[in-house]
């Protein structure tokens, strides 16, 4: 059983939704950051990305960068940029990209539910991204940016949905990618009462996209129960802020590789030792995107190759060894490339494939890598039967789109 709860939302006010809303804080460096808010005082980027506003080459992990991102949102509250919710609300909100529309439920999840691993993971976070954003919340009391969670669409959730979203939308507006970005506040009594009784009836919950914010929020929450004598598990800090989308409208993008060289080997040497494992077929100059599972695509030297896995490299009985990216690192860049760790190897580079496969094949073009690997993306059936098994993807599986945007409502935890 899981817990999903409202809450007293602070948002922008009607009017600023657009200015205010950025991209998360971990899709841009700071010098993209200080690019994109320009002549622009109200962007969130100067609450989630505060060394923004501090010298260049300040430490990004110093107590002066976390205060400065409190200090900020403060200025957005006593401006007027930000009014709170006289009560608490659900929201919702729905994002439209190429057509597509997703549109999730806002509110907050449960702690508890974390440790209890009613919230599934399927990837593993690095102790020092999850130190960034818990000192993050510990010095702006909140949760400042929502993570991205999924559950398995349940009619009746969805009928309570699309009553709310055929009124007006509370915010509504276009942001430079194309995206359209709409966003309700729920208030009706009734339907918080039934959206919160619905997820009392779904048994788990997944981690789509935000596995570090999740953690640094549950461990920021534990630590406060912890040092609380008189808790009693109502308190703010207790949940979370979170965005529920139901699985059936979620798209999984592509998530490639390419690699700075060939470990000594010739082109016509790669193409020999791939023949082990794959059956090698070259496709020609245009971009040769994989067509199904166990297929993947390669550009080596101005080609593209199909590379379609031989039986034995993959066992789709095994939530793990079914996946592509397992067959890429175990079939080949292990034993080929000598790269084993895809977390810390300088030589492998990691492409989003929303940036398409036009970006490998530049990358390759300019000599700053040698070959590119495109693989099938992987379904959202696959990552939830791997967080179900208590399984762990390979670092850099999945890449969602589109992007929440932040700062449409954020968390106090005080």
């Amino acid at each position: 059983m899981s817990v999903f709860r409202p809450f007293k939302g602070l948002r922008p006010i009607p009017g600023k939704s657009q200015s205010v809303a950025s991209r998360p804080y971990d899709v841009l460096d700071s010098d993209e950051a200080r690019a994109e808010v320009a002549g622009n005082p109200d962007s969130f980027l100067h609450v989630v990305k505060p060394e923004i506003d501090l010298p260049s080459g300040t430490d990004l992990y110093s107590d002066a960068v976390y205060q400065k991102g409190r200090e900020n949102f403060k200025n957005l509250v006593e401006g007027g940029i930000f009014k709170e919710d006289s009560q608490c609300c659900f929201y919702i909100y729905e994002l439209t990209m190429d057509g597509r529309i997703q549109t999730g439920i806002v509110g907050c999840s449960s702690v508890q539910d974390y440790f209890n691993e009613i919230i599934l993971k399927h990837e593993l976070t690095r102790p020092d991204k999850e130190e960034d954003r818990k000192n993050h919340i510990r010095a702006t009391d909140m949760n400042a940016e929502p993570v991205f969670f999924t559950y398995r669409a349940n009619k009746d959730v969805d009928a309570l949905v699309a009553h709310e979203t055929a009124g007006e939308a509370i915010y509504d507006f276009t942001a430079d990618d194309g995206v359209r970005h709409r966003f309700w506040v729920v208030s009706d009594q009734e339907w918080v009462r039934r959206v919160t009784e619905l997820f009392e009836g779904i048994s788990k919950v997944y981690v789509a996209d935000g596995h570090h914010r999740t953690a640094a929020a549950a461990l920021v929450g534990r630590e406060r129960r912890e040092a609380n004598p008189n808790h009693d598990g109502g308190e703010e800090y207790n949940f979370f802020l979170s965005v529920l989308f139901p699985d059936d409208q979620l798209k999984i993008f592509d998530y490639n590789r390419v690699v700075t060289d060939l470990n000594g080997l010739s082109a016509a040497e790669l193409l020999d030792r791939l023949q082990e494992s794959f059956d090698v077929e070259a496709q020609g100059t245009e971009p040769y995107r994989p067509e199904g599972i166990h297929t993947l695509s390669m550009y080596l030297e101005g080609t593209w190759y199909r590379l379609t896995a031989n039986d034995s490299t993959f066992d789709d009985l095994d939530p793990i060894r079914a996946l592509d990216v397992t067959v890429l690192s175990e079939c080949v860049l292990a034993p080929i490339f000598n790269i084993t760790d895809l977390r810390k190897d300088k030589r492998i580079d990691f492409v989003g494939g929303i940036r398409g496969l036009d970006e490998l094949s530049r990358r390759v073009d300019s000599g700053e890598m040698a070959v590119a690997f495109a693989l099938h993306e992987v379904s959202m059936e696959q990552l939830i039967s791997i967080a179900d098994t208590g399984n762990i993807m390979p670092p850099k599986t999945t890449w969602f789109e589109p992007k929440l945007r932040s700062g449409l409502v954020v968390h106090k935890i005080v």
